[in-house]
């Protein structure tokens, strides 16, 4: 049963990887931090795949980056960890692992739920990557920059557009749960006739 759950789970955690890698190439240039779709699939990973194989998928995905692999929207490498857009990659580990926690300990979600724990995780990536891009920028990039220009262009800049990304993923996250559900279940089931 455990092997049965475990491939399905490997299965669901490097499809979310290369999810949130196909995301960094879907991007609109701005100013320090490019606006990309990599933050739906941060979203649907912890709503679908809970709070450990959500945070483990997005942890392949920078681990394959930091190892050489081009999967950030600017290469990859590890010293990637020097980029100013890295705190992102470090929030959307956190909130998918968030995500999948708040809608881990609710029985039937539903579309509030999804909006909320959404919001939050959210805001977890906001409040790692804005202080870390205001770090990278002044102290090991030497880029003499006030906090002000980091809240625009880490912030302002992108904040309205993730928030509708936030929403929408929210609704396709509950029609997609109820799927992913039944797949664990059946696969359950399978294995425990099996073993009969």
């Amino acid at each position: 049963m455990f092997k049965r759950q475990s491939t399905l789970s490997l299965v669901m955690i490097a499809m979310f990887a290369a999810l949130t890698a196909i995301g960094a190439f879907i991007k609109i240039p701005l100013p320090v931090v490019p606006f990309t779709l990599q933050i739906i699939f941060v979203f649907l990973a912890g709503s679908l795949l809970g709070s450990r194989n959500g945070f483990q998928s997005q942890l392949v995905y920078i681990g394959v980056g930091l190892v050489g692999l081009p999967v950030f929207t600017q290469g990859g490498g590890i010293t990637y960890v020097l980029q100013p857009t890295f705190g992102y990659l470090i929030g959307f580990a956190l909130a998918a692992f968030i995500i999948g926690f708040i809608i881990e300990r609710i029985d039937s979600p539903t579309k509030k739920h999804f909006i909320g724990a959404n919001i939050v995780g959210l805001i977890i990536i906001y409040a790692i990557a804005v202080p870390y891009l205001y770090l990278s920028m002044n102290f090991w990039l030497h880029m003499q920059t006030s906090w002000s220009h980091i809240f625009v262009v880490g912030f302002l800049n992108s904040i309205v557009a993730d928030f509708c990304l936030a929403l929408a993923s929210a609704l396709l996250a509950e029609r997609l749960y109820k799927v992913f559900q039944s797949v664990r279940t059946v696969k359950i089931m399978q294995v425990e006739r099996e073993n009969v």
